[in-house]
């Protein structure tokens, strides 16, 4: 999940408030809320790989090659070892991982061109950066997460799935971020707004930032465009189900078209290089 910016508007928030004032919603959380569940079964690399491509079979989606669903296959099994000591989603069945984690993430290529360097903010466990690293192997795609035992699982995923130009950055991606890339993705709830004022600093002009919302947006991007009118201009505004399923998205895809002000300090930088390994700073001198 992005990290969260208390002092700034939050629709979901809002609405989540009306729903209790009015009866609809809990005020407070049931028992079995945030419990740490673990999966019943975690299924071997083949058998998981055969039992993906019959729920993608089932649901219409065949933008996958059979290597890609293998290394689908081999993320699920990393997800599911590591949840029996973390509680890393609420997805513990293969085929609602195979729909809402692997389909959700990926469908959108359908839908637009990604840019890269492409930067996941909020990425959690690794979604969407994690599946578009499987379809995108040779690009550079970073992720950015801010909690700690997130960012030891997305390294030990690095390294166990051999994933190359995979930059991962352990902390909040914020206006001192400034590692310039083409491409933002994220599947967080953070508001749009929000997002948009944390990588002003690291995108550049022409880039472009990706939301993979819920269909309740528009309050958001009512306020985004506000805000954020004179830096960003809406270019997509796409909705969409995911297929075979009433599961509504829409995707909202904003292109920077000015540059405000860099902060006067070079706290970005300096906290960045600490962050990154030798084959990152590297790559990062090559970009400067």
């Amino acid at each position: 999940m992005a990290h969260k910016n208390t002092k700034n508007y939050s629709p979901y928030k809002a609405r989540q408030e009306a729903r209790q004032k009015d009866g609809k919603a809990p005020a407070q959380a049931n028992s079995n809320q945030g419990r740490h569940k673990k999966p019943e079964t975690i299924y071997e690399l083949h058998e998981a790989n055969d039992r993906i491509a019959d729920v993608f079979r089932n649901h219409r989606f065949d933008m996958v090659s059979h290597e890609q669903r293998l290394n689908l296959a081999h993320f699920y099994r990393l997800l599911m070892l590591n949840q029996e000591k973390e509680n890393f989603t609420r997805l513990l069945k293969l085929r609602d991982i195979a729909i809402k984690h692997f389909i959700d993430s990926i469908i959108i290529l359908k839908y637009t061109d990604l840019k890269f360097p492409l930067i996941d903010v909020g990425t959690g466990p690794g979604f969407p950066g994690i599946p578009l690293k499987i379809m995108f192997p040779n690009e550079q795609i970073l992720l950015g997460e801010g909690v700690q035992r997130r960012v030891e699982f997305l390294k030990h995923v690095r390294q166990e799935m051999k994933l190359k130009n995979l930059d991962i950055i352990g902390r909040n991606i914020n206006k001192h971020f400034v590692y310039p890339v083409n491409g933002v993705i994220t599947r967080a709830v953070e508001d749009i707004g929000n997002t948009l004022g944390n990588v002003i600093s690291c995108l550049n002009i022409g880039g472009r930032v990706y939301f993979m919302k819920g269909p309740g947006v528009d309050p958001e991007i009512e306020m985004a465009k506000k805000t954020w009118g004179e830096y960003y201009k809406l270019v997509d505004n796409i909705p969409y189900t995911l297929p075979e399923t009433p599961h509504e998205r829409r995707l909202v895809v904003y292109e920077k078209i000015k540059h405000m002000p860099l902060p006067e300090d070079d706290e970005g930088e300096e906290l960045l290089m600490d962050e990154l390994s030798s084959d990152e700073k590297r790559r990062w001198s090559q970009y400067k």
